[in-house]
């Protein structure tokens, strides 16, 4: 009777034991599953941040270009309106012109 109580209590250890080994062989399965799917999101999200970051960067500089080109329009309009505001008045300009230079020419003479 002891030698089958001693063989039950080996038995029993050893289906303990296996186990223990395959809770353990689980767990670790389980763990590396975790750790992929966390590394696999990461890679998602990190892939997901750079899109959104170049997006968002494209978006800045065609807002800059445009910006940019609002302001050198302006930049010629204002350009043209001098221009403009110069020849209408260069009649005025070279007749004040002769009429000071004929001032200093008098003077002198």
């Amino acid at each position: 009777m002891k030698t089958e109580v001693l063989k039950s209590i080996k038995k029993t250890e050893e289906e303990y034991r296996q186990q223990v080994e395959k809770a353990i062989a689980e767990r670790e399965q389980i763990m590396a599953n975790a750790r992929l799917e966390a590394d696999n999101q990461i890679a998602k999200a990190t892939a997901v941040a750079e899109e959104y970051t170049k997006k968002r960067l494209a978006d800045a500089r065609s807002e800059a270009a445009k910006e940019h080109a609002r302001i050198l329009e302006d930049g010629k309009q204002q350009a043209f309106a001098l221009k403009e505001k110069g020849r209408k008045r260069m009649n005025e300009a070279v007749s004040l012109l002769v009429e000071r230079f004929k001032e200093r020419v008098h003077v002198t003479a």
